[in-house]
């Protein structure tokens, strides 16, 4: 799988932000803080043992519409 950058969101610092790519693949990945609190964990749903979870401010998925 290969990656684009698409954007971050305005409020990103550098070196530390959260991101959004387009894959080869059709797909999206999200790079993000992640989810520590156990009340939001116990809150998801079907989650795969090869999937994982990191929050990002809105703004950063309506960077799909760039993509």
């Amino acid at each position: 799988m290969r990656l684009r950058y698409v954007g971050k969101t305005a409020e990103s610092d550098k070196g530390q932000c959260e991101a959004l790519y387009a894959t080869d693949r059709g797909t999206f990945v999200v790079q993000g803080k992640i989810v520590t609190d156990r009340q939001a964990i116990a809150d998801l749903r079907d989650l795969g043992a090869d999937e994982s979870y990191v929050e990002v401010p809105a703004d950063v998925l309506r960077l799909v519409e760039r993509a």
